[in-house]
């Protein structure tokens, strides 16, 4: 309660307003409009493909997607074509130095800026809660930060994603020798974020990112990479000892060729108890009911050592994820800004990220076949390290790229990198870098004009939505364009997008003899899905009005 003599004589309106304050304790901002927001009272954002910069090196795989343009007309987008679609969101925004590092409105905030927090808080705010529409149920995002606003991103994602939903704060050495330009104390590490969508459901991969330690895992079986370790209690001080620990003392039956393994005693097999080589009698690691489980899950194998039968406990690679990284591969001289400079030569972008620092964010995040976004690209690293990780554990992640082209950064950077990394290049030194494969799709957002709900307008947003729709759908391979209708496929999938009522007709005789799921988009005034014109297609289809679905999305985050 606050420090007020008055307070006795409040009326209770006010003291249930004061109570109401005190529970939603969050972070306050000077709201700040921003351009690209009011922009979309006016219009709306779709995609417009750039077929010249199409990479394809595989038909069968999928295709990574590239856009250009404000990060927010993108997030609009795909608010519609990726609701709920995104496994892991990997972010590195402006740190707002007040060094000039980014702008706001075409203006530079430097550090004399009034507003600048406010500023940087209402940017990522608006994109943020964006973001979240994007997740799985089983999705997170890690952030990275620096100091300059760790804790006011750390409250602005408490209240976007729930401070229950708060996984971690990761501390990343990029630059153990400091920052040397800054006065004082100097800055040696950075910070990501990470937040589940839901904690209950989301899961971290517990896989070793020390080297060494990865190494060791040099055997494979149906659960992945383990190493074996004796099943003997060998540490665990007086613990590990038969005399203090009897329970744990049990004996197990081994057949002779070590391929059946028992706590029920048979004939004919070996007797071994937990004694070492040198005669001490130990304890076996687990109590004789876990024993009996971890057999039971093909856990457990014997040996036999020159004579002497051994117990082995296969061990699986995991391993508690610390909260403080070091790794001479987090260096972001060497392998954000040297290795960039490989890829594209001398002055190419400064201080990408340490592609390794991204990447083993990725390991722990991430399952073989996730979807990755990153909407504030900048030089691509984020694009690299999936790529580069589908190569080490023959994964099939994609990833989606959103960056505006301020510095000529998304034609000149962010592309010829992916593009690079994709067909191979030569590095500085003249030494050929092998491809990594993959393929890309290359957008720019544009705008349709939509002041108003008029027969009209829809018209207009439906014939410039081809590109959304086959994004949404991940349908790029044009088989069929009339008139009035148009139809995409990929490997197992088409989608059908008709301009005309009229010519519903002519597009069920068009696919008459195609096999194959089919998603119909179908002009409509209103929300009429034609589920009646459809009844006699033998096909599986799934119908949906257009314009009015992605009108519902834009109405919801631009209101």
């Amino acid at each position: 309660m606050p420090k007020n003599k008055d307070y006795k004589n409040w009326s209770k309106e006010e003291l249930i307003k004061t109570i109401q304050n005190f529970k939603n304790y969050g972070l306050v901002w000077e709201d700040k409009p921003e351009d690209v927001v009011e922009q979309c009272k006016t219009v709306l954002p779709v995609l417009k493909e750039v077929k010249h910069k199409e990479i394809i090196k595989d038909k069968s795989s999928h295709a990574n997607i590239l856009i250009e343009g404000d990060n927010y007309h993108a997030l609009s987008v795909l608010n519609y074509t990726h609701a709920g679609k995104i496994d892991v969101i990997y972010i590195d925004p402006p740190y707002n130095t007040g060094a000039r590092d980014w702008k706001y409105n075409n203006d530079y905030v430097d550090s004399e800026d009034g507003f600048r927090h406010s500023k940087w808080i209402n940017m990522m705010e608006k994109r943020l809660n964006l973001a979240r529409n994007l997740l799985t149920r089983k999705g997170l995002i890690a952030i990275a930060v620096d100091h300059n606003e760790l804790f006011n991103l750390g409250l602005l994602c408490d209240q976007i994603f729930g401070e229950n939903n708060r996984l971690a704060i990761i501390t990343i050495v990029h630059k153990a020798e400091g920052r040397q330009f800054v006065k004082g104390f100097n800055p040696t590490c950075e910070y990501t974020l990470f937040y589940a969508k839901d904690k209950t459901k989301c899961t971290i991969n517990m896989v070793p990112l020390d080297p060494n330690v990865q190494a060791s895992f040099d055997l494979v079986d149906e659960h992945g990479k383990y190493r074996l370790e004796n099943y003997i209690r060998l540490g665990g001080g007086s613990a590990s000892l038969r005399i203090n620990n009897p329970s744990a003392w049990y004996p197990v039956y081994v057949s002779k060729n070590c391929k059946i393994i028992s706590l029920e005693k048979k004939p004919g097999m070996i007797i071994v108890y937990p004694i070492t080589k040198k005669g001490e009698e130990r304890t076996w690691n687990t109590s004789r009911e876990t024993f009996r489980t971890n057999l039971e899950d093909g856990k457990i194998i014997a040996q036999n050592e020159n004579g002497r039968i051994s117990i082995l406990r296969k061990y699986h690679e995991k391993q508690s994820i610390k909260t403080h990284w070091v790794k001479p591969q987090y260096n972001a001289t060497r392998y954000g800004t040297q290795l960039l400079q490989d890829i594209l030569g001398p002055n190419a972008f400064d201080y990408p990220k340490s592609l390794y620092a991204v990447e083993d964010i990725l390991k722990i995040t991430t399952k073989l076949d996730s979807s990755v976004l990153d909407f504030f690209a900048g030089s691509g690293t984020t694009g690299h390290a999936v790529l580069e990780l589908n190569k080490a554990d023959h994964g099939d992640r994609k990833f989606i790229l959103c960056t505006n082209n301020e510095n000529n950064i998304a034609v000149g950077v962010c592309y010829p990198r992916i593009k690079k990394v994709i067909e191979g290049y030569k590095n500085l030194k003249g030494e050929k870098i092998d491809g990594l494969g993959s393929n890309l799709k290359y957008f720019q957002t544009a705008f349709v004009d939509y002041n108003e709900p008029t027969d009209k307008n829809k018209i207009k947003l439906t014939e410039q939505a081809t590109e959304m729709l086959c994004v949404k759908e991940e349908t790029f391979e044009k088989i069929l364009s009339q008139k009035n209708f148009k139809i995409f496929k990929n490997n197992n999938h088409y989608t059908g997008i008709i301009f005309d009522q009229a010519a519903i007709i002519n597009f069920k005789k068009a696919i008459k003899d195609i096999k194959g799921k089919f998603s119909v988009y179908i002009f409509s005034l209103g929300d009429e899905t034609f589920d009646d014109e459809f009844e006699d297609v033998k096909q599986e289809i799934q119908l949906s009005p257009i314009p009015e679905a992605i009108l519902k999305v834009y109405r919801r985050i631009f209101k």
